[in-house]
């Protein structure tokens, strides 16, 4: 039995310690913001908030998050800053790797507030996006930080 917290509850799942974090959001807890996509935590997709931080979860087993506090996608409320300039910026195409996306630009701005480029861009820089939207993610995650929703900003 693996327990810990996800979005402010307690979860407790029987799965094996090592069964991927990722499978058991998704699977036994139904929790599917969080995206498969290259299975070797490189693209980003499958971000997850561990104690604040950004993490992987396709490749951190279950057992390494034993009575920590997790925040997935479903946990970030729809009026938090990112997810409204992630809108008012139209930063979504396919909006696959939105969601890792999302999660490590609100654990950057809890740590810097102000981010420079080079911050957002050093932030980021493990999360992919096929459809190619950084500038936008950059105007996003600026706008976010200065409280403002910059609607109407350009397009990249």
């Amino acid at each position: 039995m693996v327990v810990f917290r996800v979005n402010g509850k307690e979860q407790r799942v029987d799965v094996s310690p090592d069964t991927p974090l990722l499978w058991v959001l998704r699977e036994k807890l139904g929790l599917a913001g969080s995206k498969f996509g290259c299975g070797e935590g490189l693209c980003g997709a499958c971000t997850v908030l561990v104690d604040g931080h950004p993490l992987r979860s396709c490749v951190t087993p279950v057992g390494e998050v034993r009575g920590k506090k997790i925040i997935t996608i479903e946990g970030i409320p729809e009026k938090h800053p990112v997810k409204k300039c992630w809108l008012a910026q139209e930063v979504s195409q396919c909006s696959y790797c939105q969601p890792g996306q999302i999660m490590s630009a609100v654990a950057l701005l809890r740590n810097k507030p102000k981010p420079t480029d080079a911050d957002i861009d050093s932030a980021m820089s493990g999360n992919l996006c096929r459809c190619g939207t950084y500038g936008r993610i950059r105007r996003a995650i600026h706008a976010a930080g200065a409280g403002a929703s910059m609607k109407g900003g350009k397009k990249s």
